[in-house]
This record gives C-alpha cells, sequence and structure tokens, in this order.
C-alpha cells in the first residue's frame, strides 16, 4: 500500500474523525433529549444542590442557558457531578457534552488535551485563607505554614511558584475534594488554605463560625473559569460560546428577563438582532431563530445571574471587580451579535 495512502486511512480512522462522522454533539443531544453538564459537587455560587434537590449555580446557569438555545427549555440538563481530577476525563470519553465547573483555562490544557474553552464566565484569581487567631496579615507571612490544597487544580502549582519567588517554605496538605480540604482546615489540619478567591469565600460561609477566618488581600494568579468542549464540533463550541455571550450582550443592552416583552418592540438594531427579529438569527448556530431570547427569558442576562448566585443577592455577595462589564471597568467583553 502507498505509505501517503496509509497514513491517510489512519487519520479517517481517528477518533475525532469517527465522532465527527458519526454525527454532530448538537444532533446526539438533540437526539438523546436532554443535555449532559458536568458541574462541580458542591461550591456555593457555582454549582450546589439545594434542599429541594434544585441545582443552582453560576456554573449551573451556563449550562441551563445552553438547554435554553437548543431545546427552548432551559430545564432539559442532567447534571453530573465531577471531582476535579474525573472532569476532563469525562468529557473526552463523551460521558458529558459539555464541563461547566469552575476550570481555569492554562495553555496546557489548552493544548494537550483534545478540549476546548469557549469563554470566560468568571475571572478569579487565587488566594489564601487563614484563621483569624493567628494574626496573619499578609501572605508573605506564611513562611513555614502547612497549606490545604486541592489535588488536580491549578493551585498547587500556583503555591509553588509563590513560595519559591518569595524564598519562602511551606508544607502542602494535598485531598481529592473541596469538602475534604475544608474540613481539614476547619480541623485544624493545617494552617492555611487555598484555592481561587470566590471558592474560598464559599468555603468560609459553609464553615461552623465563618467570622473566625480572613481572607488574605494578595491574588498570586490569574485564574479564568470557563466552560470547555471537545475540540472535534465547532458547531458545538459556538453554541456554547454564544450562550454566554448572548448573556453579556444582554445585560450590556439592558435586556433582562424581567423587561423582555418591551424590549421585543425596540427599534434598536443590536437588541432586535440579539432577540432574532431581524439580520442572521439562529442560522449559522443551527439554533432557532429566538436562541437567544429563550436564554434571557429563562436564564436571565449576565447580570442577573452573577447578582443571584455570586453577587450581592447572594450569600456570598461578591462585588464584579473584574466581572463587571467593559463598560464599567471591567474584563467581560462579548463579541456583538451581526
Amino acid at each position: 500500500m502507498n505509505i501517503k495512502r496509509f497514513f491517510a486511512i489512519l487519520v479517517l480512522l481517528s477518533p475525532l474523525a469517527i465522532t465527527s462522522a458519526a454525527g454532530t454533539t448538537l444532533d446526539t443531544v438533540k437526539t438523546r433529549g436532554v443535555l449532559k453538564c458536568g458541574v462541580n459537587p458542591g461550591l456555593p455560587g457555582f454549582a450546589t444542590v439545594d434542599k429541594s434537590g434544585n441545582w443552582k449555580g453560576i456554573d449551573v446557569d451556563l449550562c441551563r442557558a445552553v438547554a435554553a438555545a437548543i431545546f427552548k427549555d432551559a430545564n432539559k440538563v442532567q447534571f453530573i457531578p465531577l471531582t476535579a481530577k474525573e472532569r476532563f476525563t469525562a468529557l473526552q470519553s463523551g460521558e458529558i457534552d459539555l464541563l461547566s465547573r469552575n476550570t481555569t483555562w492554562t495553555l496546557s490544557r489548552d493544548s494537550s488535551l483534545g478540549l476546548n474553552f469557549t469563554g470566560v464566565i468568571y475571572y478569579d484569581g487565587q488566594g489564601f485563607m487563614v484563621p483569624k487567631k493567628l494574626g496573619v496579615k499578609s501572605a508573605t507571612e506564611l513562611d513555614g505554614a502547612s497549606i490545604c490544597i486541592m489535588s488536580g487544580t491549578t493551585t498547587e502549582m500556583n503555591v509553588s511558584d509563590y513560595f519559591r519567588t518569595h524564598n519562602m517554605s511551606y508544607q502542602a496538605v494535598v485531598f481529592d475534594t473541596a469538602d475534604q480540604v475544608a474540613k481539614a482546615f476547619e480541623s485544624g489540619r493545617c494552617d492555611v488554605l487555598t484555592s481561587d478567591q470566590s471558592q474560598l469565600y464559599g468555603q468560609r460561609i459553609k464553615l461552623a463560625d465563618p467570622e473566625s477566618v480572613v481572607v488574605l488581600p494578595e491574588i498570586i494568579s490569574k485564574e479564568p473559569l470557563g466552560p470547555m468542549v471537545r475540540q472535534d464540533d465547532p458547531n458545538w463550541a459556538n453554541i456554547v460560546r454564544w450562550s454566554l455571550f448572548a448573556m453579556l450582550n444582554a445585560e450590556e443592552l439592558g435586556v433582562t428577563s424581567h423587561n423582555l416583552a418591551q424590549k421585543v418592540r425596540s427599534s434598536n438594531p443590536e437588541i432586535r438582532r440579539l432577540l432574532g427579529l431581524e439580520g442572521i438569527k439562529g442560522e449559522g448556530l443551527r439554533l432557532n431563530p429566538e436562541w437567544a431570547y429563550d436564554i434571557i427569558n429563562q436564564v436571565g442576562n449576565y447580570g442577573e445571574i452573577f447578582a443571584r448566585n455570586v453577587g450581592m443577592e447572594s450569600p456570598l455577595k461578591i462585588t464584579r471587580g473584574l466581572n463587571a462589564l467593559w463598560s464599567n471597568g471591567g474584563l467581560q467583553y462579548a463579541p456583538p451579535v451581526r
């Protein structure tokens, strides 16, 4: 056999080629009738289950937005809780269609896993939480401290880099889940708990005495958190990406879940394009013309999901900060719908 033809056949038989030939992710999800979304097993503000068994959180709402765009029904989601170690394998294997699990966008993850990030839903940074009784005011005072860390995350390397840069030593106490880390910290097995600052505030409110601890001011890393999909389906990546962008554009244009009845009568061309009243509508994404309308109507715009999950309407009460719109001094910025 000609060697060029041999390698061409190998390419055609690769897993990615087989997946693409078998049909797109959108077709698979539509046929199944439900979106399978991987989420954190329990992180306040991002993914938790309430007393009624309902999932809530900013990552959960991204899953619901995608379901609303596809099915016109935000409830057609099966939430699959995954540990940090399980999350990438679950997406690679096809166990889930979408990973929306407070995952940091990095070079290695973007280039070596066969997966793609589709945007940033939350700009975060790693910090430290310590008991007030230690009297520590700055991370530069943590030389020799024992630090509780969750395995399989970017926090391990960030801590190593920070302490090496500042010529300090530390003892890592590593656990598999966020709950294990928090319990170890609360029981005194370590001096410090480190994680993304959003997670620290989430863990803080779960402690028996939240006022007994303090989050130190230093942010030692960039942690852009966003949803991930497999690399083999560009259309599916676009659907997830633009589900997030639709919520961001809606906030910028002042379109909310409460004023849609008014906004559909707007003469503003940007609003009309967003709501599928004119322009390219949903053709390029293989969605119905009202896909963004359905997201906003059933899930809300970005400002709404931020406020109720992690912002001032939530127990965490995190300010918008870097997650404010670009027009308000933040980093959140979506391409236009046109």
